[in-house]
């Protein structure tokens, strides 16, 4: 985040519930609070995605936070006092205290703490406030005088319990319960003219002024966490991905608490978009590993993947129809009844001189396996060959059913989740036939060819573009590691805020 002013406060005062990425630099205090943005709260069911925020994450978010609270509360507004007190020998005496103002105040000992099952803990001890005012005083009925004042307060502490909670939509709330603040000693000094008198009664002046001290701390403290409410709700809850899909990473189930890291079940499924239909398979259990160098751990299970391809087949983007212009202009193999012709003479013979071309497509959705450092991607689809008549119209010449095998290797870019893909193996049978029985065997090399330069550049350079991983505001992720589990990867990072 690039600045520390109080108003963003409210930022950073929750970082320790959801933050992932962190280089010493200044920044917006709603970098914190992604930490906690992924907080979810909904029907109990089976998470798509999980994450956990760590002893690491949740310390990163309390020194960014403490240095907005304290600027928070340097806007602490003292009410000018005034009051008559008996004071020996003089008797009664007139006194204004007014222009109070705070010059200086620290918060040297803090600490954030995890309540298993509740929520946080905020603990400032040995806080200190200097402030600075003038006074006024009428003793005798007809003597007056005026000077300066300054108030030394130590040992304040404060204390407070957040709570989280979930919103209609999905995202979350926090808020504060059981605040407390308690102001220790204090000592004051009075500044010119008859300021030994005051002195006389500074006890009285000094229990006002720490009285009126300490009712303005909690809720200054409750405003700047509830204000931390918009920036949680820049959770991208429902992200868009493309024009054919969007992900949703609402809340599922309350967050897991314990003294070490808090832990986020988050739905994470991809839907067609517009039209929210449930996949015909459903998210299984899987469990983060104990893994703490990072502030976050991101876990995307299979589930989540293959409600992707589920979504992308429904919306017939898995297809592709490859032309000669797709094929580098040195291979020797195009696409042309001439070459194909060669294979499959009847071919050549009815459709002489001609063009062709190939669509691809899926038959179904595309499964994606995760297996330790290994991703794999089946994929059960059609070749449809077609010769391109001199007026345009296509007419067909084979159909062949193909059975494929990618390998992938995924990434993480900015804040989200990219990959790409070689080709392991295909088979191939021939379904259909107008131009007569063939051995599809003969075709293998044809085909390889064009799957490598022609379908799978197309496939990368879309899975280049990634889908958005669950993020609030402008966040980035840093120090990134990616790891390939049995049914699920994992995502271990920190965070880094920039606006």
């Amino acid at each position: 985040m690039t600045n520390n002013s109080p108003a963003l406060y409210n930022r950073y005062i929750i970082v320790g519930l959801f933050s992932i990425q962190v280089i010493a630099v200044k920044m917006s205090p709603c970098c914190w609070l992604a930490l906690l943005a992924l907080v979810p709260l909904a029907l109990a069911t089976n998470p798509g995605v999980k994450v956990k925020l760590t002893e690491k994450g949740i310390e990163y978010g309390k020194q960014i936070g403490m240095v907005s609270l304290q600027q928070k509360l340097k806007t602490m507004k003292v009410p000018d006092l005034s009051g008559t007190e008996r004071v020996a020998p003089i008797g009664k005496v007139k006194y204004s205290l007014t222009g109070i103002t705070i010059v200086n105040l620290g918060l040297p000992n803090s600490g954030l703490a995890l309540v298993p099952g509740t929520g946080i803990s905020l603990s400032i001890t040995n806080a200190f406030i200097s402030l600075h005012g003038n006074w006024k005083i009428q003793y005798l009925s007809f003597i007056k005088d005026s000077g300066s004042f300054d108030l030394e307060v130590n040992g304040l502490t404060i204390t407070d319990s957040i709570t989280i909670k979930s919103d209609e939509t999905g995202r979350p709330t926090v808020s504060s319960v059981n605040c407390g603040a308690n102001v220790g000693s204090a000592s004051i000094k009075f500044h010119g003219g008859a300021s030994w008198l005051y002195n006389l009664f500074s006890a009285y002046i000094d229990k006002a002024l720490r009285s009126a001290l300490q009712k303005q701390i909690c809720p200054l403290v409750a405003d700047t966490i509830t204000d931390m409410n918009p920036h949680l709700k820049t959770l991208n809850v429902l992200a868009k991905v493309d024009k054919y899909a969007e992900v949703e990473y609402s809340m599922v189930t309350s967050p897991t608490i314990s003294n070490a890291s808090i832990d986020f079940s988050l739905k994470g499924e991809f839907y067609n978009i517009g039209k929210h239909q449930e996949p015909p398979f459903s998210p299984t259990p899987f469990s983060l590993p104990p893994q703490v160098n990072n502030m976050l751990y991101i876990g995307i299970s299979a589930f989540t993947t293959n409600s992707a391809g589920f979504v992308y087949n429904n919306a017939g983007a898995l297809s592709l129809y490859i032309t000669d212009d797709m094929i580098p202009p040195s291979s020797p193999i195009r696409l042309n009844t001439r070459t194909f012709g060669a294979f499959i003479p009847e071919i050549a013979k009815r459709f002489p001189g001609m063009m062709m071309k190939l669509l691809v497509k899926t038959v179904k959705e595309p499964t994606i396996f995760f297996e330790p450092n290994n991703v794999t991607v089946q994929a059960s689809g059609t070749v449809t060959a077609y010769a391109i008549q001199p007026n345009t119209t296509l007419s067909p010449l084979f159909v062949l059913s193909m059975e494929g095998s990618v390998s992938a290797r995924l990434y993480v870019t900015g804040v989200k989740l990219a990959g790409a893909v070689t080709l392991n193996k295909i088979e191939m049978t021939l379904e259909t036939t107008y131009v007569g029985q063939f051995q599809v065997r003969s075709l293998d090399n044809i085909f390889l060819m064009v799957l490598k330069v022609a379908v799978i550049p197309k496939v990368n350079a879309r899975l280049e573009k990634g889908f958005p991983l669950p993020s609030i505001g402008k966040m980035n992720l840093v120090n990134t590691q990616l790891q390939v589990l049995k049914d699920y990867m994992v995502i271990g990072t920190d965070v880094q805020f920039t606006g």
